[in-house]
C-alpha cells in the first residue's frame, strides 16, 4: 500500500480521511496540523497511527504522497516543503495563489522527479467522467456552448471561520470555480480566452456561526462575476458565481451540442443524475421535448480519488488524471476572469494542454490493485 499523510486537520479533512481510510491501496499512516491537538484529533476519529506537527508528516519515511490542505496562500509554500521532503503531493484547490509560485513549484516538482496532484477531483467522479464519455461518442453531437450557474449568500452562514474564503486566492471565483472550470476543461479542453464582469456586493462580511460569530471580516476579492470563456478547440461558456445572492442556484452545469443539451450532475459532487434533451419536432404535438436519462458508469465514491489515481498512476509508470499541469491551466484562467473583471476586456489564457485525461469507466477505488 502507498504511506499517505495529511497536513491540515480542518473541515475538508473529514471528507478526505472518511474515503481515504477506505481505500485498500492507500494507508494514512499520520495527521499534522499546527495545532497539534485538532491533529491529534482527527488521527483519533479514523484511526490513524501517528500525529502531530507538520514535521511529523515530512519526516516519516513511510509517506509517499502527502495531502495539502492548508489555506490557498499557504499552498505553494507547504507543497515546496513536502517536494523538498522527498514525497508526492496532493493538494487542495487551487495549485497555488500566483502564476509564478505555482509555475515554480511545477519546476521544483519535474526537477526532483516527483508528482504534483491537483483537486477537484469531484470531476474524475463517475457523474462529470460519464458525461464526458457520452459528449466524446457524440451523444449531443458537436458540442457548441456551455451555461453553468453558482449562486448564493455565502459560506458564512455555516463556516466558523470564513474569513480566508473572501481573502485573496479564495471568493467565489476561486474557490468554487475551480469545479466549474475543470468540469468544462474535461468537455472542451483548454481555455483560449476570457471576458469578465465583477463587483463586490458589501465590503465587510459577518461570521454568523460559531465562536467568532458577529466578527466582522473584510471583503478582498469580487463578490459576484459574470464570466464568458472562449475554448481552443471550439465551444464557449458563460457562467456566474456569486455570494451575494439570497436565491440559492448551485451545481448547474448544462451542456449544448448540435443534437442535444446534456445537463450533467453539480461538478462540486461526484455524481447524480445525467440527462440529454432532444431538440423538438416540427411535427410534435404537443410540443414536448425528448429527455433521455443517462446511465452513470462507474464506482461512486469521494474526495481523495484523485490522490488514489495518482499513486495507481505511479506505480503503472503513466500519467495521472489531475496533475500539477491541469491545475496550472484552472488557476491561469480563473487569474485570467480576474484580470479580465478588472480591465473589463477580454483576456488570454496563456497556458495551454495537450492532453486532458480521463478515469476509466472500471476504475473501483475499493478495489485491491498494489
Amino acid at each position: 500500500m502507498v504511506g499517505v499523510g495529511l497536513i491540515g486537520a480542518g473541515n475538508i479533512s473529514d471528507q478526505y480521511l472518511s474515503n481515504l481510510t477506505t481505500y485498500p491501496d492507500v494507508t494514512v499512516i499520520a495527521v499534522a496540523d499546527l495545532i497539534e491537538e485538532r491533529a491529534k484529533s482527527q488521527a483519533e476519529k479514523y484511526g490513524v497511527p501517528r500525529h502531530g506537527g507538520v514535521s511529523a508528516v515530512l519526516d516519516d519515511p513511510d509517506i509517499d504522497i502527502v495531502v495539502n490542505l492548508t489555506i490557498p496562500a499557504m499552498h505553494v509554500e507547504v507543497s515546496e516543503a513536502i517536494i523538498a521532503a522527498g514525497k508526492h503531493v496532493w493538494t487542495e484547490k487551487p495549485i497555488g495563489v500566483s502564476r509564478e509560485e505555482s509555475r515554480r513549484l511545477l519546476q521544483k516538482a519535474d526537477a526532483a522527479g516527483l508528482r504534483v496532484g491537483v483537486a477537484p477531483d469531484t470531476v474524475l467522479g463517475p457523474g462529470v467522467q460519464t458525461a464526458k464519455r457520452a459528449i466524446a461518442r457524440g451523444d449531443i453531437g458537436r458540442p457548441l456552448f456551455a451555461q453553468t450557474t453558482f449562486q448564493w449568500q455565502g459560506p458564512e452562514i455555516f463556516h466558523p471561520n470564513p474569513a480566508f474564503l473572501y481573502a485573496k486566492g479564495a471568493g467565489p471565483l476561486l474557490d468554487m470555480g475551480p469545479y466549474y472550470v475543470s468540469a468544462l476543461v474535461h468537455v472542451f479542453g483548454p481555455v483560449a480566452s476570457v471576458a469578465a464582469l465583477g463587483l463586490q456586493g458589501t465590503p465587510t462580511r459577518r461570521v454568523q456561526v460559531g465562536e467568532l460569530a458577529g466578527q466582522e471580516f473584510p471583503v478582498e476579492i469580487p463578490s459576484t462575476l459574470s464570466v464568458l470563456m472562449d475554448f481552443e478547440q471550439g465551444g464557449q461558456a458563460q457562467s456566474l458565481y456569486s455570494t451575494d445572492s439570497p436565491l440559492l442556484r448551485q451545481g448547474i452545469v448544462e451542456i449544448t451540442g448540435t443534437e442535444g443539451t446534456i445537463v450533467i450532475p453539480d461538478p462540486n459532487t461526484f455524481g447524480g443524475p445525467i440527462s440529454i434533451t432532444r431538440p423538438l419536432s416540427s411535427q410534435a404535438e404537443p410540443r414536448v421535448q425528448e429527455v433521455v436519462d443517462v446511465a452513470q458508469e462507474g464506482v461512486l465514491s469521494g474526495r481523495g480519488v484523485g490522490l488514489l489515481d495518482m499513486a495507481r498512476s505511479i506505480a503503472a509508470g503513466r500519467p495521472h488524471v489531475a496533475t500539477g499541469e491541469f491545475g496550472f491551466h484552472v488557476l491561469d484562467t480563473l487569474l485570467s476572469i480576474e484580470e479580465a473583471a478588472e480591465a473589463r476586456d477580454f483576456v488570454r489564457v496563456e497556458s495551454s494542454l495537450e492532453q486532458v485525461g480521463s478515469i476509466a469507466a472500471d476504475f473501483d477505488p475499493f478495489e485491491s490493485t498494489l
